[in-house]
């Protein structure tokens, strides 16, 4: 076969391909336009268990209105992802609809990291520091923050810490509590972690009396190997209870006090 019969037939069969293209597209495109939706909603739910099925199902009904009966390419689909963000735990939602006429959302959940409980309320916080509210429906397994957290929120507030100095004190006291949650040593041994009113953190142990005076959040794994330190060698040597108080707040030093 010659090279131009050859490059004739290449683009005689690349013209029908893409006819073909065309017809099928078309017809789909007639096909979605005479569906209408049914009242079916398909919901999947990730990560966790804040937000139910109702709950998304209330919502959109609530703020988008009804969907059933309405032509599958009439659907405001972004709109729908819209107000499911906006539901304060819930990262990142995904609405579709299927050529049957169904309705589908998937929801992507935050994971809360730990919960803070303070002065003006309590809230969780998700790794990254985004702060969102507790949710009516389920209680996230996560370690408790107490006290005088320094963090002066809006009621239902949601979103990243208001400064960076706050950020910056919320993301270090994140990194203290995932290095305990994430220790089967000191998640066993530590019962609570306080705020004290002048910032400095307190530790209260599982299994005794004392109380851990920690100071700021910073060079925590430092304070622990000097706490390692002490279970080691000093509590060992003396009665259960003996020492109140353990003071790892200055450089590379144990104090320990009977009050």
């Amino acid at each position: 076969m010659k090279k131009g019969i050859r490059i004739l037939f290449l683009a005689l069969v690349l013209a029908l391909a893409a006819a073909v293209a065309a017809l099928v597209a078309g017809s789909a495109s007639r096909t979605r336009h005479g569906v209408t939706c049914n009242e079916h909603l398909d919901i999947r739910l990730q990560d966790s268990s804040f937000v139910t099925e109702q709950e998304v199902r209330d919502c959109l009904t609530r703020r988008y209105g009804s969907w059933s009966g309405q032509r599958i390419d009439s659907l405001d689909l972004h709109r729908m992802e819209a107000i499911l963000n906006g539901l304060t735990a819930v990262k990142r939602s995904e609405v579709w609809v299927t050529p049957d006429g169904t309705l589908h959302a998937r929801i992507i959940q935050r994971q809360a990291a730990a919960r803070f409980e303070g002065p003006s309320g309590a809230f969780y916080s998700d790794a990254e520091g985004y702060i969102f509210p507790l949710q009516k429906s389920w209680e996230a397994p996560v370690r408790t923050v107490s006290g005088s957290i320094p963090l002066t929120l809006p009621a239902g507030y949601s979103g990243p810490a208001p400064s960076e100095q706050d950020q910056e004190w919320l993301h270090g006291m994140l990194a203290l509590v995932d290095f305990i949650s994430g220790s089967k040593v000191w998640n066993a041994r530590i019962g609570s972690i306080a705020v004290e009113p002048g910032g400095d953190v307190t530790l209260g142990l599982s299994n005794g009396r004392e109380k851990i005076l920690f100071g700021g959040s910073d060079s925590f794994k430092e304070k622990f190997k000097l706490l390692e330190d002490y279970y080691a060698y000093i509590r060992p040597s003396k009665d259960p209870g003996y020492y109140k108080t353990v003071n790892l707040k200055y450089h590379g030093q144990i104090i320990c006090r009977q009050k």
